[in-house]
């Protein structure tokens, strides 16, 4: 590698969830980025990347489940100079990338990190039979659903061709309908977009609980939203003042004294910070299932990014709050299983974030930014940075500070 390189630049990571037929979360995969052009392109030298990997985990687990599986692919170079060795072998899966072909040098590296107790994993199988050398040593199988047109007929067909005992992942799932038919031919794990797309049950109507919450929001998205109605929302709900009291008390402010009164956190957060907070819970509080509490904490990131990155982008006015509300209601579809646009008439929106989440207007740029960030998508990732003028370096800080927000304010990381 030629020059000099910011270590933070080699450490951005994008993860993926992977879930389980009843679609909590069994752990995920990080996508690692190298360099200011968005090229997923690992170090030459092997030490030197095994020790980004092990950084860039660190970074990437804060706030994961502890049982949470995390799968990290390995490209031929990182396999074969056993830099595997640098993973906890109980938690991370090494995944063989599907350009890696086995001879006598991968297939050697493979078998140490099986013999030394790793779980390996296969990258995108669609019934190769030049991958059978490292199938024999594999734990899982990654069939990629859509090399397959997602026909049930040629999916069983590649799954035949497997040797017995393979765990079966579904990647680049893509529908509801597709996790489905794979749920029903037994496949145990699933990857890909279609956690994040909603499953429209027809006559799904919202709930009293569901309704009550989106006026809460709705009150909240008003610019003349009075304080007053804050803390008379917060003393409504005993656990939503507990949770507040947890979170400043805990979020590096700095206190003499631990806060006991709602009004007095509300003061010490500030208004604004206080309705991104009580926006944020009630988002996580919408869907108690598993899959929409991954989807919440995405919309809480996304809500962060996307306000942080409006007064650094080439937007001519810059609009924090109306940001924050567009990521944060972006996958509101998803988690309740309903059209956007039924949604959105409980919640009187500004047009422009209207438009962005019906996928048009000005602010889309930013929230099809984020989306490209949390998919690992960095060609498009860098296009959407050049078109807003963001810098690279300066968007992915923005990207892992919010993620710690986000942390934060759900209660994923620890008190400090």
């Amino acid at each position: 590698m030629q020059g000099k390189t910011e270590p933070f630049e080699s450490m951005f990571i994008a993860r993926q969830p992977v879930f389980t037929p009843d679609e909590s979360v069994w752990g995920y995969e990080l996508l690692f980025r190298a360099g200011r052009d968005n090229v997923a392109v690992i170090a030459d030298e092997s030490q030197a990347t095994a020790s980004v990997i092990a950084d860039g985990l660190t970074l990437a687990a804060e706030g994961m489940d502890q049982a949470a599986r995390i799968l990290i692919n390995f490209p031929e170079k990182l396999l074969v100079d056993d830099a595997g060795f640098a993973l906890p072998r109980d938690r991370c899966v090494i995944e063989i990338l599907e350009n890696v072909r086995p001879n006598k040098k991968t297939l050697a590296a493979a078998r140490r990190l099986k013999d030394a107790g790793y779980t390996l994993a296969v990258d995108d199988f669609f019934g190769q039979d030049a991958l059978r050398p490292f199938l024999e040593l594999a734990d899982i199988v990654k069939m990629d659903i859509l090399a397959l047109d997602a026909d049930p007929a040629r999916i069983t067909e590649a799954v035949a061709r497997l040797p017995e005992g393979l765990t079966l992942l579904a990647e680049k799932v893509e529908d509801n309908e597709t996790f489905k038919t794979l749920r029903d031919l037994d496949f145990s794990l699933f990857q890909g977009f279609f956690f994040s797309r909603p499953e429209i049950i027809p006559g799904r109507k919202l709930t009293a609980a569901e309704t009550t919450k989106l006026q809460v929001l709705g009150e909240l998205a008003k610019p003349d939203f009075e304080p007053a109605r804050l803390a008379a929302i917060l003393q409504s709900d005993p656990s939503l003042t507990y949770r507040l009291f947890r979170y400043v008390n805990s979020a590096g402010f700095g206190l003499a004294k631990k806060i006991t009164s709602a009004k007095r956190a509300i003061d010490m957060l500030g208004m604004i910070r206080a309705k991104q907070w009580l926006r944020s819970v009630i988002i996580a509080d919408l869907n108690p299932s598993p899959r929409a509490a991954e989807l919440a904490y995405l919309a809480v990131h996304r809500a962060k990014f996307l306000e942080s990155a409006c007064s650094c982008s080439n937007r001519p006015v810059c609009e924090p709050d109306t940001l924050f509300m567009t990521g944060l209601f972006s996958l509101l579809d998803a988690m309740l299983g309903m059209d956007m646009s039924d949604i959105l008439k409980a919640l009187p929106l500004e047009e422009s974030v209207v438009q962005a989440l019906h996928g048009t207007g000005d602010l889309y740029d930013l929230l099809r930014l984020a989306a490209s960030y949390e998919r690992g998508q960095w060609g498009e990732t860098s296009q959407r940075l050049k078109r807003l003028e963001l810098d690279s370096f300066q968007a992915e800080l923005l990207y892992i500070q919010s993620r710690s927000w986000t942390q934060k304010t759900l209660g994923y990381s620890k008190a400090e």
